[in-house]
């Protein structure tokens, strides 16, 4: 005989009772948001009074606490743990030592795969297969991930699949999910309407009830049957053991917010007025990172000093032309920072958190900017392990081997430092104690070696310079007014970077004022930088500085060009100044379509210089391949010279024509 669906509404008591010893327990949670706390907290309660369950395993992608006990970090206490598979150790730091000093196992895994794991273990898979992670600290070659010398399993391993090297991430099996939702009907459906962020909590409830564990839900209140539309529900009761409702302290949005509608996409609001951030060194590198951001592309921030770009992107009236998103599942809208960091207030949608690293695995990115605790001379980065603490990696792997261009950007040393901006240019009051650019990064999160390898464009944005990743190494390309490269930069480094001919960096970013950062995104001073001599017949084209990142910005230059050659009313001789020019490595067919095109219409003829050799190169060979004739010189004396003996040498030829006629 069929029996009535039970009501699934218990104390919380009651739903830890039935974790057994040496269970894996999922959980999740994003840095300060979306914790099931009175979950954590009878886990521990329980722990303390009765010295069991001992031994649990732990899988979780982002860190999930305040870093000072809360969240993960109440499952610190010696016995509860005997393994923890994470992404972020550093927001459970009693976890997090207890690893460092052998007394648990531990996997460091990149958030992205943990996410995308949960989806294997539900479909009954093996594992995963990826991309990411390859030559850094999780490929087994480089430790596997591995946190310690306890930790002796190999979790991850190196395939070959038609020629190519993947990594394949072994799943393993959840016994106990627990999950967060607004409200729960009493056969346990749950909805999500006034949370920041749905994450993961569908895969892990799939993934623990289909291994035939249990998941349990925590939600702030329980409604009626039938009150919760169907596309409201986002895991359905059918995955769901037991639900606990939570007292409210236990269920705020985010340990700094109790509940804001506009983070949860409950309201839109206002976002001109938003505050604007003062000038200092956490805004200078906002600033000139923003002028790296892809108009119309999908951007990526990490947590710190990348956080401010939003602020900036608002500030400069940018943000309608860019898309913003986090790994947590964001999508446009303005990101938020501090204890919110994740979700976004006025977001056009929230995903999952695992479909989003599957649209930044595939490419979907335009852009990330990140921080960085570490960088060496060969451009590899360390966030993960440093100066004696396990931090982790999060998502760091996933978006920043993945997307079209990263740029790194912090401080250039740390502990004390103090600048000031003062008329405009850069005054160091009081050096950081430790240095960032060493010889060689503790652990590699990030390889420059695989980026270069597959030609990742990929910059350095500090307060007081700029450094790129070149086939060569590192290369100081900027300067900030007011800094001295001896006394401020190289006497503050393990090694010397590559230095040609830096520049400065945009004096803008050195005056609080506006920008007019829109304007240089989308070219709409772009006219200015062409100029004609009617004497001497010739078209100058300043592209100093200028980043083309899209077809669009060639398409802007192309319309450019064509209106001054048109507007000149004959063919003209073309000199490009390619000096701080950047050209994603994507483009360099099509920038070079769009030379053939003006010297088979309008140039009679064209060179250009740059001082930078790999630029001179890749534009050399693409030119090539076209059929044209280079003519890409190091100096601009040279660039003119050649034009000056192209234009006597068909002098010279009329001369004769005429003669002989």
């Amino acid at each position: 005989m069929a029996q009535m669906k039970k009501n699934k509404v218990i104390s919380a008591r009651e739903a830890i009772a039935l974790i057994r010893e040496n269970d894996v327990v999922t959980t999740t949670g994003f840095v300060q948001s979306c914790i099931p706390e009175a979950l954590h907290a009878a886990l521990e309660e329980r722990f303390v009074e009765t010295g069991s369950p001992k031994n649990l395993t732990l899988i979780m992608t982002a860190g999930a606490g305040d870093s000072k006990g809360l969240g993960t970090g109440r499952l610190h206490h010696e016995g509860l743990l005997g393994r923890v598979i994470a992404a972020n150790f550093g927001r459970m730091p009693k976890v997090a030592q207890a690893a460092k000093e052998n007394r648990i196992r531990g996997y460091n895994l990149p958030q992205g795969v943990i996410s995308q794991l949960y989806r294997a273990c539900a479909a009954g898979q093996p594992g995963l297969f990826s991309k990411v992670g390859l030559h850094t600290y999780v490929d087994p070659r480089h430790g596997g991930g591995r946190v310690n010398d306890l930790t002796s399993d190999d979790i991850v391993k190196v395939v070959e699949v038609d020629g190519e090297e993947w990594l394949f991430y072994t799943a393993t099996k959840i016994d106990v999910a627990f999950i967060r939702g607004t409200s729960a009907d009493p056969h346990g459906n749950i909805s999500m309407e006034k949370e920041a962020l749905t994450l993961d909590v569908l895969a892990q409830a799939m993934a623990a009830r289909n291994n035939g564990g249990i998941v349990i839900a925590q939600v702030e209140r329980i409604v009626d049957d039938g009150f919760l539309l169907p596309k409201d529900v986002r895991v359905p009761g059918i995955l769901v053991d037991c639900v606990v409702v939570a007292e409210p302290e236990m269920h705020r949005m985010n340990y700094g917010v109790m509940h804001n509608p506009a983070l949860a996409g409950q309201i839109r609001v206002p976002v001109a007025n938003m505050a604007k951030m003062p000038l200092d060194a956490r805004k200078v590198i906002a600033r000139r990172a923003a002028f790296e951001l892809p108009p119309n592309g999908v951007v990526n921030l990490g947590v710190g000093a990348p956080e401010g770009i939003s602020a900036v992107a608002n500030e400069e009236r940018v943000t309608p032309y860019i898309t913003l998103t986090t790994e947590a599942g964001a999508v446009g809208g303005v990101l938020a920072s501090g204890s919110s960091f994740g979700a976004a207030t006025n977001a056009d949608c929230i995903i999952d958190q695992n479909q989003m690293f599957d649209f930044y695995d595939g490419g979907g990115l335009d852009m990330t900017c990140l921080g960085m605790a570490e960088c060496d001379e060969e451009g590899n980065v360390n966030t993960s392990s440093f100066g004696g603490k396990l931090n982790g990696c999060g998502g760091f792997i996933n978006i920043s081997q993945n997307a079209r261009s990263v740029v790194f950007a912090g401080t250039f040393t740390v502990g004390g430092l103090d600048v000031a901006i003062e008329d405009g240019r850069l005054v160091i009051r009081q050096e950081g104690r430790s240095r960032k650019f060493i010889r060689q990064v503790e652990q590699n999160t990030f390889s420059g070696p695989y980026a270069k390898q597959r030609s990742q464009p990929v910059i350095y944005v500090t307060e007081r310079c700029v450094f790129e990743l070149t086939p060569d190494g590192l290369e100081l390309t900027e300067i900030a007014p007011g800094v001295d490269i001896h006394r401020d930069i190289l006497a503050h480094m393990d090694f010397k970077p590559i230095i040609n001919r830096p520049k400065m960096m945009d004096i803008r970013i050195f005056r609080d004022e506006p920008m007019d950062l829109l304007a240089d995104l989308l070219n709409l001073n772009l006219c200015e930088r062409v100029s004609y001599d009617a004497d001497r017949n010739m078209l100058f084209l300043n592209l100093e500085g200028w980043h083309c990142r899209s077809k669009e910005d060639i398409a802007d230059l192309r319309k450019v060009l064509v209106d001054a050659c048109e507007k000149a009313g004959k063919r003209v001789k073309s000199v490009v100044n390619h000096d701080g020019f950047k050209l994603s490595e994507s483009l360099y067919d099509d920038y070079a379509e769009m030379i053939q095109y003006l010297l088979e219409n309008y140039y009679e003829t064209t060179t250009r210089y740059a001082t930078n050799a790999f630029l001179r190169l890749k534009m050399q060979e693409a030119l090539k391949r076209r059929g044209v004739a280079p003519h890409v010189f190091e100096r601009k004396e040279d660039a003119h010279a050649f034009l000056e003996a192209t234009a006597n040498a068909a002098n010279l030829a009329r001369r004769s024509e005429t003669a002989a006629a």
